[in-house]
C-alpha cells in the first residue's frame, strides 16, 4: 500500500469515528499516524525529494519573495507580467506555466521577487501533476498569493488551503504557544494555563505515545488548542507564512457580488486583465511582508529618502542596517543617531548596535 492510499484510509476512519470522550485517544493515534505519513510525504526517505527539480529552482534575489499559487488558468500570468514586466507564458489552455517564472517589482524603494508558479490541482500535495514541486518552492516563500477565480473562490480557496496544509504549511497563522520537553524519565505532565476546549487529556495522550515521547512536559498557553497544533509542535517542520487570496477577474461580476468577497478574510478582489484594484494588492503585499524602511542621513545633509535600507522585521537593528551597507560599519561604528518611532525623542536618540528599528526611521553612523 502507497503512503497516499495509507493516508486516505486513516483520513476515511476520522471521518467514520464520532469525537466524544470514549474515542479521543483513538483520534489522538489517528492524528499522529497521519502526521507522520504526511511527513513523508514532505521529506520522502527516497532519492526523489519533494522540491527543486529542472525549473523550479531559482535564484532567489531581493529583500523578499512573494510566490503565486493556485490552479491553471486563473489568471496568475498576466498579473505576474503586468507587475513585474516578465514575460510569463499567457493563455486560455490550462498548464501553460510548466516552470517557476521569476521576476521583480519594485515597492517603496524595495526590491520584492515574484515567483509564477505552475498551476497545482486537487491531490498535488499526494505528488499529482508536479504539485509536489510547486508548494516545496512555495514553503521558500515569505509571502503567498493564492490566486482564486472570483465566479468559484470558496471552493477552490478550500482545496488549496488543504493542499497547502498537506504539505505542512500553515497559513496566517503563527506557531502555537505549546512547549514539549523530553526527559529521561517520570512520565507525561500535562499542564496548561488555558482551558482545553478542543481537545483533552486522552487525546494528548495518545500523541505523545505514537511519537514515543513517553516521558515529557508539555505546557499548554494556546487559546483553543487543538491535537493538530500538538502534532505541529512535535513534527516542528511547519512553516507559517502570510497569505493574501488574490480574487481575479472581478471585472465579471457586479458589484453586489464585488461587496461579498471583500467579506472573505485575506482577500483582495482585483482584475489583471483590466488593471482593476492592483494598487490595494500592493499596499497589502508591502504590509503582509512587515518590512522596514530606514533612511541614512549623512552629517549635515538632509535624510536620503530615495534609496532606503530595506529591512525584515525581526532582523532590523543598527547592527543589521550596517551590515546591509558593508559588514566593516558595524565594526567601526562609534554610535548612531536615530529619528522616528524607535526614538525615545523627537530630537533624535543616540544608540548602540542591539537598537532595534521601525518602518520609516532615519538614522546617522558616527564612525570611530
Amino acid at each position: 500500500m502507497t503512503t497516499v492510499q495509507k493516508i486516505k484510509e486513516i483520513e476515511d476512519e476520522m471521518n467514520r469515528t464520532q469525537k466524544n470522550k470514549a474515542t479521543s485517544y483513538h483520534l489522538g493515534l489517528l492524528k499522529a499516524k497521519l502526521a507522520k505519513l504526511r511527513r513523508e510525504l514532505i521529506a520522502p526517505t527516497g532519492g526523489g525529494g519533494g522540491g527543486g527539480g529542472v525549473g523550479f529552482d531559482v535564484a532567489r534575489t531581493g529583500i523578499a519573495t512573494v510566490g503565486f499559487v493556485g490552479f491553471p488558468s486563473v489568471g496568475k500570468s498576466t498579473l505576474m507580467s503586468k507587475l513585474t514586466g516578465t514575460h510569463s507564458e499567457v493563455s486560455a489552455i490550462d498548464f501553460t506555466t510548466l516552470t517557476t517564472v521569476p521576476g521583480t517589482v519594485k515597492v517603496h524603494g524595495a526590491p520584492i521577487q515574484i515567483l509564477d508558479l505552475p498551476g497545482i490541482i486537487e491531490g498535488a500535495a499526494d505528488g499529482r501533476g508536479r504539485g509536489r514541486q510547486v508548494i516545496a518552492v512555495a514553503r521558500t516563500c515569505n509571502l503567498i498569493f493564492i490566486v482564486l477565480d472570483v465566479l468559484k473562490p470558496l471552493g477552490d480557496k478550500k482545496i488549496i488551503e488543504a493542499e497547502l496544509e498537506g504539505f505542512g504549511i500553515r497559513l496566517n497563522k503563527r506557531p502555537p504557544n505549546i512547549t514539549v520537553r523530553k526527559k529521561d524519565k517520570g512520565g507525561m505532565s500535562i499542564s496548561n494555563t488555558v482551558p482545553l476546549t478542543n481537545v483533552d487529556v486522552e487525546e494528548i495522550k495518545a500523541v505523545l505515545s505514537e511519537f514515543k515521547l513517553s516521558n515529557c512536559d508539555v505546557m499548554i498557553r494556546e487559546p483553543n488548542c487543538t491535537s493538530d497544533d500538538i502534532v505541529d509542535v512535535i513534527e516542528g517542520n511547519r512553516i507559517y507564512i502570510p497569505a493574501l487570496y488574490v480574487l481575479n477577474k472581478i471585472d465579471a461580476i457586479s458589484i453586489e457580488e464585488l461587496d461579498l468577497l471583500y467579506r472573505i478574510p485575506y482577500s483582495v478582489p482585483i482584475s489583471s486583465k483590466e488593471w482593476l484594484n492592483v494598487d490595494e494588492l500592493i499596499d497589502s503585499m508591502w504590509t503582509a511582508l512587515d518590512l522596514v524602511r530606514v533612511y541614512t542621513k549623512p552629517r549635515g545633509q538632509a535624510p536620503d529618502y530615495s534609496s532606503p535600507v530595506v529591512l525584515k522585521r525581526g532582523r532590523s537593528t543598527i547592527e543589521d542596517f550596517c551590515n546591509a551597507l558593508h559588514k566593516e560599519i558595524a565594526k567601526q561604528l562609534k554610535y548612531a543617531i536615530v529619528w522616528g518611532a524607535s526614538a525615545k525623542h523627537q530630537r533624535g536618540q543616540k544608540v548602540g548596535l542591539d537598537h532595534i528599528l521601525e518602518d520609516e526611521d532615519i538614522v546617522h553612523i558616527a564612525k570611530k
